[in-house]
């Protein structure tokens, strides 16, 4: 069965999402992502919210060739984790490339894309992916 989200945690999560939110732990100085209230290091609700950069670099990555339902009309697509600029690990799908071009260390950044849309009547999700930096130099 297909993983159904509800209308209202799309609207509640929909800013830390698009706009690539993430928390600062203030008690042990930790950096993550997605956003979330308590400190996955040390426990502490003592977390703001932080803008993270939009660009970085590809730590590790797989190749998905056989996803769950509803993402086979994606496949095969490349999801990595990427090391922000200002360190934070950020899971995400590699977008804009075709899998054989995906390497350990190609520089990415953010952009606004479809994730998923369930069913036609469903809700249609949108978030942040990553794709190839063509020329840094034009940023």
């Amino acid at each position: 069965m297909a993983y159904v989200r509800s209308v209202p945690r799309a609207w509640r999560e929909r800013q830390n999402k698009y706009r690539l939110i993430g928390g600062t732990c203030k008690d042990c100085g930790k950096t993550f992502y997605p956003y979330r209230g308590i400190c996955p290091v040390c426990g502490s609700s003592n977390v703001e919210a932080k803008k993270l950069p939009e660009t970085g670099t590809i730590e590790t990555f797989s190749v998905v060739r056989t996803p769950p339902t509803e993402f086979t009309g994606q496949a095969p697509y490349v999801v990595a984790l990427v090391r922000l600029d200002d360190g934070t690990l950020v899971p995400a799908q590699i977008t804009d490339v075709e899998p054989e071009e995906v390497q350990v260390g190609m520089r990415v950044e953010a952009v606004f894309r479809r994730y998923r849309e369930q069913g036609e009547k469903g809700i249609i999700e949108y978030g942040i992916k990553f794709r190839p930096v063509v020329n840094l130099e034009s940023k």
